[in-house]
């Protein structure tokens, strides 16, 4: 069994007296969860940005018009 299995069969009895089974909300554990996936994809966002700033692309020039031409030769 898991550290978060054991927590939770700990914890839920103590809830047992105040859930109402007729009102399911997501808590406290909900916004905490919810808050730290907002702040991961934040982060992410800033370091694709960040990252996406060093590139430096100069694309390649075509190697079909840059070779000439045998129809051209003299």
């Amino acid at each position: 069994m898991s550290a978060t299995q054991a927590a939770l069969n700990e914890l839920l009895p103590l809830a047992g007296d105040t859930f109402d089974k007729n009102k399911v909300t997501p808590g406290i554990l909900g916004f905490i969860v919810f808050a730290a996936l907002a702040l991961g994809v934040w982060g992410l966002m800033k370091s694709m940005s960040r990252h996406m700033g060093r590139v430096d692309f100069q694309e390649a020039p075509d190697p079909a018009a840059a070779a000439p031409s045998a129809d051209r030769a003299p």
